[in-house]
C-alpha cells in the first residue's frame, strides 16, 4: 500500500515535536515516539496504560546504525543483525548513552531492531533518529495488524496514523538476548528458532521465563475481551459445544485438519494449514470473535516448531490469568 511522501514528512515532524505516530511494520503496528525524548516516551506509556517498568523496542533505520544505540555489539549479535535485518528480530544489548532509562524500564539493556516495512523505513530515514515503539494497542490486549485496529483502540491518543496496509507477519518480533556470545530466545516471533540455529550453527535455547525484562512477558498478554481457554485438539469440539450449552457465547478457532466439520457454537473461524498464514491471521481471528459477541474463545495449540512456537506463545499469553 503506497503512502504519500507528504504523510511521511508529516509523521517525522510529529515525532520531532514530541508527538505519537502509529506506524506499520511487518509484524504489527507500533506506537512510536522519539526514542531520545523522555517526555514523548512517557506519552506512549500513558496512551497504552502500560507499566513504566516494561521496556520498549527502539527501531532504527539500518544494521549499520546499531553501534549508535548500544554500548557493545558481540560478534554473534553482529552476525544476527547482518543476516536478519531488516526483519522481525529484536536484539537485547547493553544500552548506549543515547537511550534514556525511560525507554528501557530502568534497565541497562535495550531492545533494538530494524523493521522490514517500506513505510517504517521511510519514516526512520526522514526522521533521522530512533523510534521507540511498542504495539499500538492498550496494554495486554490484542496487537493491531491494520491501521483501523489502531484507530478503533487508541483513537485521539495517537497524533498521526500512517496506514501501510495489513501487516505481513502478524505476530511480534523474536526477541533474542544477545548480550553475550551464547544468545537465547526471550520471546518467540517472526524469526524462528530453526532459522536462528541455521545461521549460528548451534542450538538456541528458548526461555519460558527470563530474568531479563522484555516486551510481551506479562502473564496475560495479546488477550481479547473474551476469555480464552486452550484444550487438546481432540477435545476441542466437545469442550466448545459443552461451554455453549452452559450458556456461553463460544467462539472457536478450528485447526485446519478439521476441514468444514460443523460445530454448534456462536462463532467459528478456521485456522490456515500454513503456520505463516495462521500467524498473519491470528490477531484478526481474536478480534473477529470479540466483534461477533463471544465471551469465551476455545482454541488448541499448534505444534511448537517453526512459527508454531510463536503462535503457541501468543495463545498461551492470551489465555493467561488476568488482573482481577
Amino acid at each position: 500500500m503506497a503512502v504519500k511522501t507528504e504523510d511521511i514528512t508529516k509523521a517525522a515532524g510529529v515525532l520531532r515535536a514530541g508527538g505519537l505516530v502509529a506506524l506499520p511494520t511487518e509484524t504489527v503496528y507500533g506506537l512510536g515516539a522519539n526514542a531520545e525524548d523522555p517526555h514523548a516516551v512517557a506519552r506512549i506509556f500513558q496512551a497504552k496504560g502500560r507499566p513504566p517498568t516494561h521496556p520498549l523496542i527502539v527501531h532504527i533505520g539500518s544494521a549499520e546504525r546499531l553501534d549508535e544505540w548500544v554500548d557493545e555489539v558481540p560478534e554473534t549479535a553482529r552476525l544476527l543483525a547482518e543476516h536478519f535485518w531488516p526483519g522481525p528480530l529484536t536484539l537485547v544489548l547493553r544500552r548506549g548513552h543515547r537511550v534514556p532509562l525511560d525507554v528501557t524500564g530502568g534497565l541497562e539493556t535495550v531492545a533494538v531492531r530494524v523493521p522490514d516495512h517500506p513505510v517504517a523505513l521511510a519514516l526512520l530515514s526522514a526522521f533521522g533518529g530512533g523510534i521507540a515503539a511498542p504495539s499500538a494497542n492498550r496494554f495486554g490486549s490484542v496487537s493491531p495488524t491494520t491501521a483501523d485496529h489502531v484507530r478503533a483502540e487508541l483513537g485521539d491518543a495517537v497524533d498521526f496514523v500512517l496506514d501501510g496496509g495489513p501487516c505481513q507477519v502478524g505476530v511480534e518480533s523474536t526477541i533474542v538476548d544477545a548480550t553475550g556470545e551464547t544468545p537465547s530466545v526471550l520471546r518467540p516471533g517472526g524469526v524462528t528458532r530453526e532459522e536462528l540455529e541455521a545461521v549460528l550453527g548451534r542450538p538456541v535455547a528458548v526461555h519460558a521465563a527470563s530474568s531479563v525484562r522484555v516486551p510481551g512477558q506479562h502473564p496475560s498478554h495479546y488477550a481479547p475481551r473474551a476469555r480464552v481457554i486452550l484444550v487438546e485438539p481432540e477435545k476441542l469440539v466437545i469442550e466448545a459445544e459443552h461451554a455453549q450449552e452452559l450458556g456461553h457465547r463460544v467462539g472457536v478457532i478450528l485447526p485446519s485438519s478439521f476441514g468444514d466439520a460443523p460445530v454448534k457454537v456462536h462463532a467459528a473461524v478456521a485456522a490456515p494449514a500454513s503456520m505463516a498464514a495462521y500467524a498473519r491471521e491470528l490477531y484478526g481471528f481474536l478480534r473477529e470473535l470479540d466483534d461477533r459477541g463471544c465471551d469465551l474463545i476455545v482454541a488448541s495449540l499448534p505444534v511448537e516448531d517453526g512459527l508454531g512456537l510463536a503462535i503457541a506463545n501468543r495463545l498461551l499469553r492470551a489465555a493467561g490469568p488476568r488482573p482481577s
